[in-house]
C-alpha cells in the first residue's frame, strides 16, 4: 500500500447544546487515512459517528480543527471552494442509496461528472465502466425502482467512485441490506478498493464489514480508540 496521506484530520472537536448542557461529541480527534486504506469507525448509536463523517466530508463545520484532503483544507476556504474539493476528492455512500428515481442507473452514476462540467460522452463512458466493475452492465437503463436493494447500493457505490476520488466516505453502506446482499456488496467494495486504490472510511454497526477493513476505531466518549485485530 502506498502510504501517502489522502485525508488528515487534526484536533477535530464538536459540541452540542442540549437542555442547557454542553455535550462533547468529538474531543480533539487526530487521525489520517492513507492511499488505498480501508478504515472502519464503530460505536454505539449517538456516539458521534455520523457527525464525524459529516465533518470529514465538509458537510458540518467542527468547533475546532481542520480536515486536509490531499493538501487542501476543507475549513479555511469558502463554501464554493469546499464544494469543489468535495466533488473532486470525495465520494459518498449512505445507508439509503439516495438515487434519483427518474434517472437510469447509468445516468445516476454519471451525475457527479456532469455536475463537474464533463461532457455527456465522457460522463457516460466513465459510468459504463463503473457499471461493469460492479457487475451491473445489464441494468444500465433500469431506473432505481426496477433494481433490487443490493443493486441500488452497488449503483450508489459506482456513483461515489466515478470521479476517481481520493477517499470514499460511507455511512452504514450495508445497514439496509439482508446478510446475503450485504456480503455481496462487501465483496464488491473489496474488489473496487484493490482495483482502484481508493481509500474508504466506513461508519458502521456491521461488525462483519468492519472486520474486513485494514484498521478499526471505536468512537467512545468523543475519542477514537484503535481496536486490535484478530
Amino acid at each position: 500500500m502506498n502510504n501517502s496521506k489522502v485525508l488528515n484530520a487534526t484536533q477535530i472537536s464538536r459540541c452540542y447544546q442540549e437542555a442547557g448542557q454542553t455535550l462533547q461529541i468529538l474531543d480533539q480527534l487526530d487521525f489520517s487515512v492513507n492511499k488505498g486504506q480501508r478504515l472502519a469507525i464503530v460505536g454505539s448509536s449517538g456516539s458521534g459517528k455520523s457527525t464525524l463523517l459529516n465533518i470529514l466530508g465538509g458537510l458540518e463545520k467542527p468547533d475546532t480543527g481542520d480536515v486536509i484532503l490531499q493538501g487542501d483544507s476543507l475549513y479555511s476556504v469558502s463554501e464554493n471552494r469546499r464544494c469543489r474539493i468535495r466533488n473532486e476528492k470525495l465520494g459518498f455512500v449512505y445507508q439509503f442509496h439516495h438515487l434519483l428515481h427518474e434517472f437510469s442507473a447509468l445516468e445516476n452514476i454519471a451525475m457527479p461528472l456532469l455536475i463537474r462540467g464533463e461532457s455527456a460522452t465522457v460522463a457516460s463512458e466513465a459510468a459504463e465502466l463503473l457499471l461493469q466493475q460492479v457487475g451491473l452492465s445489464h441494468r444500465a437503463s433500469h431506473k432505481p425502482g426496477q433494481l433490487s436493494g443490493g443493486e441500488r447500493q452497488r449503483v450508489a457505490i459506482a456513483r461515489a467512485l466515478v470521479t476517481h476520488p481520493a477517499c470514499v466516505l460511507m455511512d452504514e453502506p450495508t445497514g439496509n441490506l439482508d446478510r446475503h446482499t450485504a456480503d455481496e456488496v462487501q465483496r464488491y467494495l473489496d474488489h473496487l478498493n484493490q482495483e482502484l486504490g481508493i481509500a474508504f472510511v466506513v461508519v458502521t454497526h456491521d461488525l462483519n464489514l468492519a472486520a474486513r477493513m485494514d484498521q478499526v476505531f471505536l468512537l467512545q466518549d468523543g475519542r477514537l480508540v484503535e481496536q486490535a485485530g484478530d
